[in-house]
């Protein structure tokens, strides 16, 4: 464990996140309950945190706990638009990315040193969701990891 060791720890801890996702294996990840579902890189997000307060779904972490990613369906029994489901959460001041359709809704902005997203989509009943909170420093090389996880959200 000498200085072997610690060169291979340095490189793997520089190679950008966005080149790590080339070579990611990807799970699709599905809510039994809702249908609700997602591709989930597990070999970035490779802890089972368990299931999210106020839905159905799971939570999942990163080795070091510097991000995690949640999958959860969340009731919707007046069955509101994007929209109303979204102002209805109160969502904080200042987000940086807003859009919203008549299908989903996606945010996202900083806090804390952080960046957190959040997409919804409309079904039902439900707003299936995914939320994912990273290093701010590090948005950049998360961008495709982000991209793909929100864009495979799935009812």
């Amino acid at each position: 464990m000498g200085l072997l060791h610690y060169l291979t720890v340095l490189i793997v801890s520089l190679v950008p996140m966005a080149a790590l996702a080339d070579n990611t294996e990807w799970r699709k990840y599905v809510i039994p309950d809702t249908g609700a579902k997602v591709d989930i890189p597990v070999s970035i997000f490779t802890e089972d945190a368990g299931p999210p307060k106020g839905g159905t779904g799971r939570r999942f972490f990163t080795s070091d706990h510097r991000a995690d990613l949640t999958l959860q369906s969340v009731p919707n029994p007046e069955k509101d638009s994007p929209a109303t489901f979204l102002a209805k959460r109160r969502p904080p001041a200042g987000i940086q990315y807003k859009r919203v359709t008549p299908r989903f809704f996606a945010v996202s902005s900083i806090r804390n040193g952080r960046t957190w997203y959040n997409r919804c989509n409309r079904v039902n009943e439900y707003m299936n969701c995914v939320l994912i909170n990273y290093p701010a420093a590090e948005e950049r090389e998360w961008d495709a990891v982000v991209t793909r996880i929100s864009l495979s959200l799935g009812n």
